[in-house]
């Protein structure tokens, strides 16, 4: 079978380049200049922060007059005594970064939106306006229990919870004895979670979140109600994971522990963000306004 080649290029000697030639070295150089490229897309990606809130803003709702049933709606109506909704600002032109290995602490008053910002930030809490870019997979701890069932036992907690978190059974199978081990509750886990203590739900609940390395973890004081040693596992773990690249929100009244762990903090105050910096600076300006030591 005849080949039919076309002149596309000439050598140096004057022989003919055929067209397969020609694009195999094409395809080669087009392969290097991808090569090339590769290590620049690899560094302006991890430059790319693992979590960023432009101008976040929340409005929430607040019921003045909470309607129970359809009746009840329509009897109020015909009275006349409906009264509309009212809204509020939770949170407010909020800017935020936090990038691979990173830990941003906030603090705030009670009230003052740290858990509405975790709620944005996990994709719970839809924005009103703004924006919020989260990049690879989150784990939120965000309310104690959140995410488990009270009547199923603690192992079965393990998978529902890993599957919750985008986990696989096979993930969860090989991790369950290190899970178990973090945790420190074996002899509890064929127990029904709804007689467990506060402590033990937060020890089970941050071992499963964090048994797969998330890329982002959203951490809402669940670590207030543990026991001093499980706090230090909780901080050597935290520790093995930003080394890993894990981006942490952490909300705390912890001040000491904001001034410790993180490398950035932000102050809400009535939804907006009052300081944001370098924690002890962030912790001495909240502290100067008469917060709790």
């Amino acid at each position: 079978m005849n080949a039919s080649f076309t002149t596309a290029e000439v050598s140096r000697d004057g022989v003919p380049v055929a067209a397969p030639a020609l694009a195999e070295r094409t395809a080669g150089q087009l392969a290097q200049a991808v090569a090339d490229g590769a290590p620049a897309k690899a560094q302006a990606s991890a430059r790319a922060p693992a979590v960023q809130a432009r101008g976040l803003t929340v409005r929430l709702r607040r019921e003045r007059h909470r309607i129970r049933s359809l009746r009840e709606y329509f009897v109020e109506s015909v009275r006349g005594r409906l009264l509309p909704a009212e809204w509020f600002e939770a949170l407010s032109e909020v800017d935020l970064r936090v990038d691979a290995g990173g830990l941003l602490a906030v603090i705030g008053a009670n009230g003052a939106g740290k858990t509405t910002l975790l709620r944005a930030l996990a994709g719970i809490v839809a924005p009103s306006s703004g924006t919020v870019a989260i990049r690879g997979r989150v784990a939120p701890l965000l309310e104690l229990g959140a995410g488990f069932d009270p009547e199923l036992t603690g192992r079965e907690n393990v998978f529902l919870f890993g599957v919750l978190l985008g986990r696989r059974r096979r993930q969860l199978r090989e991790a369950y004895s290190s899970i178990v081990d973090f945790c420190g509750l074996a002899d509890a886990m064929d127990v029904a979670i709804k007689n467990y203590s506060s402590g033990m739900v937060a020890r089970l609940g941050f071992a499963v979140a964090t048994a797969c390395a998330p890329d982002v973890l959203l951490v809402d004081e669940v670590l207030a109600v543990g026991d001093e040693a499980f706090r230090v596992r909780c901080s050597a773990r935290i520790a093995d994971l930003r080394a890993g690249g894990t981006a942490i929100v952490l909300v705390s009244h912890d001040l000491f522990l904001v001034e410790r762990e993180a490398d950035r903090a932000v102050w809400l105050d009535a939804g907006r963000v009052v300081a944001e910096g370098a924690p002890s600076d962030v912790v001495a300006r909240y502290r100067g306004q008469g917060a709790p030591r």
